[in-house]
């Protein structure tokens, strides 16, 4: 080829250039025509619209039952603990991602505890107020309501851990234990927020005491700069690029709102929980007291299934599995997906393949009847002998469908049920440590998948990624390493 045949025609280049500037400013001009329409969608977006009734208040919590979706219901009600982080409707976000639905369709009685925000009065609330107090009261007021001895627990993220000092102090009283993402065991786990409560660098009572109560402000801000591109950059981005999709607005509306209306976490309550579970990790060490009175997590004994986000960066697996070990129940079981944190209750791919196996593992330990839609279905757990352990680690159905951290979340609108990069083969977002933010980089410069990750020399997976060549030396090493022991 010669000199003048490779050489870049300026002509070409001038018009290419023209109609690239002509094409973006036409669809800034669509994009405007509809920005004050989907401002206002912004504004007004509803959320938490499944029907349900206030049937018990103290202080500032509300005890909230849902109304039945169906004809026959399980004799023992499933009582869902939400941590004092966020307003908890997050867990029925909307119809189609609602994990309260999904348990009420299929055939749960469900209540669910909402602690509203703490006043500045209410500072002096302890773990021990919380779990031996409300929780203990909001239970009380459900085996009343239900005429059952004990009933159903679903505790997600802060609430799981409650839900564990309770059923320690009251195993009577819990049929069933579920935990969902809950911090269990903070030594070296890999998880974020361990880090945040390491004693070496931060002592949580310099906050409680300015403030009184630990500001939802300052947890905001802290977790939105755990990924501070993603967070503050990358997700507006693409909101702007999809501003015509209506659906989509909706759904990032609805994420953003639940993002906004963060609740303030009461001081002692705040200090107790960073000194005793993160810092001094007593809860799996079993080591923890309320008040003065020991939470021996061997008196748990019932049943215990796990919800874990494979991907979940603040409360990792390795938070979560370790405590399989130490309690006192023999019938454990772990459903492990791959998702994040707030993906177990957002994600579509989660409500198609987590939460069926989640309702029916309720009632089968329930031994109660489920409704006649399921009747002949094949169990998820048929298999499994009486009182023995099982994981079950469920995968998603399309490949590369990970999506997870608040990002994400909100704008699976526009990806679900495809690839993130629609191809064949495994997504790069399986190898251990690159996570949504780094995925994204290497699929925008054509590095898909696990293949196309294998292939590529480390200088350009680091230049990609922008990070260091040891990081990306490491994904290498580890696609070597599963090459090695499939062979």
């Amino acid at each position: 080829m010669s000199r003048e045949e490779s050489a870049p025609n300026p002509f070409e280049l001038a018009l290419n250039t023209q109609r690239k500037l002509l094409e973006a400013s036409t669809d800034a001009v669509d994009k405007a025509d509809v920005a004050d329409e989907r401002l206002e969608t912004l504004q007004s977006v509803e959320v938490g619209q499944t029907p349900s009734e206030v049937v018990y208040r103290e202080n500032k919590l509300e005890l909230v039952h849902y109304e039945s979706q169906t004809d026959e219901q399980s004799e023992v009600p499933i009582l869902v603990i939400y941590a004092l982080i966020n307003k908890p409707f997050i867990l029925d976000l909307q119809p189609d991602r609602s994990v309260v639905r999904r348990l009420l369709e299929a055939g749960h009685d469900v209540y669910l505890i909402d602690w509203n925000e703490p006043s500045r009065l209410d500072r002096h609330l302890t773990l021990d107020d919380y779990v031996n107090r409300y929780i203990e009261n909001c239970v009380d007021v459900v085996r009343e309501r239900s005429n059952q001895e004990s009933i159903n627990i679903l505790g997600y993220c802060m609430g799981g851990t409650m839900s564990v000092m309770y059923a320690a102090q009251h195993p009577e009283k819990v049929k069933n234990l579920g935990l969902m993402a809950a911090g269990l065991c903070f030594e070296e786990s890999g998880g974020v927020l361990e880090t945040w409560g390491d004693d070496d660098y931060y002592d949580p009572r310099d906050v409680t005491e300015v403030y009184g109560n630990m500001p939802s402000e300052f947890l905001d801000v802290g977790f939105a700069l755990m990924d501070p591109i993603a967070n503050y950059v990358s997700k507006y981005a693409r909101l702007y690029d999809n501003i015509e999709n209506e659906d989509f607005v909706e759904n990032f509306a609805r994420m953003e709102r639940w993002l906004s209306e963060g609740i303030d976490v009461a001081g002692e309550a705040y200090v107790q929980f960073l000194e005793d579970i993160y810092q001094d990790n007593k809860l799996y060490k079993n080591e923890l007291e309320l008040d003065g009175e020991p939470v021996d997590i061997g008196n748990i004994d019932m049943p215990i299934l796990q919800i874990l986000g494979e991907y979940d960066h603040l409360i990792p697996p390795g938070a979560s599995k370790p405590f399989n070990d130490v309690v006192g129940s023999d019938d454990v079981t772990v459903i492990e997906y791959p998702t994040g944190h707030i993906g177990l209750s957002v994600s579509g791919s989660s409500h198609k393949e987590v939460w069926p196996k989640v309702a029916e593992w309720y009632h089968e330990k329930s031994d109660t009847d489920v409704s006649e839609s399921d009747e002949g279905t094949d169990s998820a757990f048929d298999d499994v002998p009486e009182d023995e352990d099982v994981e079950v680690v469920v995968e998603s159905e399309t490949e590369g469908d990970v999506s997870e951290d608040v990002e994400e979340a909100s704008t699976e609108v526009e990806e679900e049920d495809a690839g993130p990069a629609g191809v064949e083969g495994e997504d790069v977002e399986v190898v251990d440590g690159i996570g949504p933010t780094y995925a994204e980089r290497l699929r925008d410069s054509g590095i898909e998948t696990v293949e196309d990750l294998a292939s590529a020399d480390v200088a350009t997976i680091s230049e990609t990624a922008q990070v260091a060549e040891s990081r990306a030396q490491e994904w290498l090493d580890e696609l070597d390493a599963r090459d090695a022991d499939e062979e």
